[in-house]
């Protein structure tokens, strides 16, 4: 550069110069000074280090137009919830990174309600004293289970952790090692009983356990006996397991309690809706259980929670465990559980208004109509150099509930260009294009196919809207 050529740096206008930019005060209605100020300093820096490197570029870069362009994606990133809705196209109805159970509409409304205003959290109307959370619950769970008290955690894990830590501190617990469970992120059953206080006795074998393995493990130390549902795996073949009223008398016979977790969990029989049975509360209970966890965002189709359910006396050691404090639900949560439990009490429309039975019950042949009508959409929206396809799927429960159920469903099939070589990166790179749509659509790879599984899809409309997006994403 000659001694009189000006640097490429001097075209860089000022942040006050940019700032005056019609484009740039629009987006200051928007976003306001600071958040706009803040992005134009870093976009502004960035045109500078490109300038550094390539003089060639100075004339672009330094343009107030493209400058301001810069800003607003910056802005509108930085401004998009952390959280946003996706398309479950995977399969798995009840997924655990992709939020496990979708609310219904009247949970919904709920959850609105009580975070829009004060409400009764803990304040109780009629007295007009300070109230219990628990209050807001306890009666409906009480007669959907039978049970004769109910308190609430704010997950399934934290509610073993509070009964065991209440019950159970410095105390044994028996425990059949075909039940150790380890559920997702590596969570394993002895873990939580050691963070309790309560020392772990392993009774049985990983295939078979008998009465007489338990009735061995039950002494002066003992605290209670834990039955653990297997809900995310199950073991076939060579098996033994002790039913629950058996080990509900041993319990009983040595003056201790019987605490079964059911992990997901589930209220009603869900054999009518074409699934496998599943264990209820209520049967549980009836078989001898003292007491009963269970989760709300799982089959139970509510959001995230930890339900305790059983006998008075002991509901009561647990809420007066200092954790359980810690472990407490929000009134959002609240709210949204409450409303879910009602709709429980009108089981002839339960299908129609809880999204995770409708969606688990929905007909393959309903689905396979939607397939047909999505192809040729689909197909346009990709054009020649994808092959698009309708597919049978095997979709599942998810969240560790009945492992070994598929429900059949169809979908559409993505084969990207080309041979079998580098047919894993093409695919991969279609599914990221899906996954940057406005709202991401999440499906699954198999066989060097990208399989988009309608079982979750209600919103047709939505979906088809968005496809003329994927033009600059094909592989």
């Amino acid at each position: 550069m000659s001694r009189n050529q000006p640097s490429p740096q001097a075209a860089v206008p000022s942040v006050d110069r940019v700032l005056r930019h019609h484009a740039v005060e629009r987006l200051i209605d928007v976003y306001g000074r600071q958040a706009v100020t803040d992005a134009l300093r870093a976009a502004l820096d960035e045109v500078r280090g490109r300038l550094a490197s390539d003089d060639q570029a100075a004339s672009e870069d330094a343009d107030e137009s493209k400058i301001a362009a810069r800003v607003a994606d910056r802005l509108e990133e930085i401004s998009r919830p952390p959280l946003r809705p996706v398309f479950n196209l995977t399969g798995t109805v009840l997924h655990t990174n992709l939020g496990r159970a979708v609310l219904p509409e009247v949970a919904l409304r709920a959850v609105v309600e009580s975070a829009g205003g004060a409400g009764n959290l803990e304040f109780d109307l009629q007295s007009g004293r300070r109230g219990d959370r628990d209050t807001h619950l306890e009666d409906i769970v009480r007669r959907l289970t039978g049970a004769e008290a109910a308190t609430v955690v704010n997950n399934n894990a934290a509610a073993v952790l509070l009964v065991l830590n209440s019950l159970a501190l410095r105390k044994e617990v028996p425990v059949s090692r075909g039940e150790l469970i380890e559920i997702g992120g590596s969570f394993r059953m002895p873990d939580i009983m050691a963070r309790a206080g309560c020392k772990l006795i392993e009774v049985g074998t990983t295939n078979r356990t008998h009465l007489k393995d338990f009735a061995t493990a039950v002494g002066r130390r003992t605290a209670l006996i834990l039955k653990v549902h297997t809900s995310n795996f199950e073991i076939q073949g060579f098996t033994a397991a002790v039913p629950e009223p058996d080990l509900a008398t041993l319990a009983h016979d040595n003056d201790i309690p019987l605490v079964v977790d059911l992990g997901s969990g589930t209220l009603v029989d869900l054999r009518p809706y074409g699934l496998p049975h599943e264990p209820t509360v209520a049967e549980t209970l009836r078989h001898g259980a003292d007491l009963v966890t269970f989760s709300g965002d799982k089959l139970l189709g509510g959001p995230q929670a930890g339900i305790i359910a059983g006998r008075a006396d002991l509901v009561d050691r647990i809420r007066r465990n200092p954790m359980k404090r810690a472990l407490r639900l929000d009134k959002m949560t609240i709210a949204a559980l409450a409303a879910v439990f009602r709709l429980y009490l009108d089981p002839d429309r339960l299908v129609e208004r809880l999204p995770t039975l409708r969606l688990l019950a929905r007909s393959a042949a309903d689905i396979e109509a939607m397939a047909k009508r999505l192809l040729p959409v689909v197909a346009s929206a990709l054009g020649d150099d994808v092959a698009v396809d309708l597919t049978t799927c095997e979709s599942q429960v998810g969240s560790g509930a009945l492992p070994l159920a598929r429900v059949p469903s169809f979908g559409v099939r993505l084969r990207p260009p080309g041979g079998k070589r580098g047919a894993g990166a093409r695919v991969k790179r279609l599914a990221a294009a899906f996954r940057a749509l406005p709202i991401p659509v999440i499906g699954r790879i198999e066989d060097d196919a990208l399989v988009l599984d309608l079982r979750c899809l209600e919103n047709e409309a939505a979906f088809i809207g968005q496809l003329d997006a994927l033009s600059g994403g094909r592989p």
